[in-house]
């Protein structure tokens, strides 16, 4: 079939992979997976697409999920469906079990395809407090990346600008340009080509460690965008291979400090497995 007809199938809801309904026609598969099209299957709920097994904790104040690569955070347009805050709010009770989905309060985003733990505000307190904490700097943020190269222990700064100047968002040459960002880097892991770092946020700009990494020399495996200055072989992944591990801060009603962890995703522990194979010398 046309690849047009594949998406209304999938955007209708007539698509499983791995026994789920899928509504993102641009969601990576991994080997193994099966792929079930029912062209009779009725459209799912947003509710019914969403496994609730990713919500980490719930409270009547917040909300925190374990996000999967292939989903937005929040719409980019107007009548964008199946984004994270949709299927989240669609999945949690109703008040008095009738009515619209209850509204989240979005405080942080991640990109598309970087997979791991945010947190969703249920109320307008919850917000304000979450968002304070972002602005002091003080939530935790553990990132896991597999980067190209031997990446060695270093803190990033540097102003991100929207155009660096030459159409990319990135580091300014210019100092009062941009928004001050910082990223505290260590390797956890070394591979022949590769290594598997970890990041900690201190500032969250748009796509802060993938720039900062990039303009390090040592982009993201599966990175599609900021490659355009790096000279060498770049690793074959389905997305750039970012993961947020770790997600701490203190509760914007309780006041007592939450911690949670999220481990890899299966894609990011095939990439690894593949790396540590031993290598096979051709004949």
């Amino acid at each position: 079939m046309s690849w047009g007809d594949a998406r209304k199938l999938i955007a209708r809801g007539k698509v499983k992979v791995a026994d789920t309904v899928v509504l993102d026609g641009e969601r990576p598969v991994r080997a193994g997976d099966t792929i079930e099209i029912d062209p009779h299957a009725g459209r799912p709920s947003a509710a019914a697409a969403f496994d609730r097994k990713r919500i980490v904790y719930l409270d009547p104040h917040v909300v925190v999920v374990d996000k999967p690569a292939g989903i937005s955070t929040v719409p980019y347009e107007e009548k964008e469906r199946g984004t994270l805050n949709q299927l989240v709010a669609a999945s949690l009770p109703k008040a008095r079990g009738k009515g619209p989905p209850p509204s989240l309060g979005v405080v942080q985003r991640l990109d598309k395809e970087t997979s791991g733990l945010i947190v969703f505000a249920r109320s307008f307190g919850a917000k304000k407090g979450l968002a304070a904490q972002l602005r002091a700097h003080t939530v935790h943020r553990r990132y896991f990346a597999l980067a190209h190269g031997h990446v060695q222990k270093a803190t990033i700064r540097s102003h991100i600008a929207q155009n660096r100047g030459d159409g990319l968002r990135g580091t300014s040459r210019f100092r009062d340009e941009g928004q001050l960002s910082i990223t505290h880097v260590e390797p956890v892991r070394t591979f022949e080509n590769a290594t598997l770092v970890a990041c900690r946020l201190e500032t969250g700009r748009t796509h802060q460690i993938r720039i900062h990494l990039a303009e390090a020399g040592h982009p993201i495996v599966g990175e599609r965008v900021y490659i355009r200055d790096y000279e060498g072989e770049l690793l074959p992944a389905p997305r750039p291979l970012l993961h947020a591990a770790e997600l701490g801060f203190e509760h914007p009603v309780r006041g007592a400090f939450m911690k949670f962890e999220a481990p890899l995703p299966a894609d990011f522990e095939a990439a690894i497995e593949r790396l540590s194979a031993p290598q096979r010398s051709g004949r």
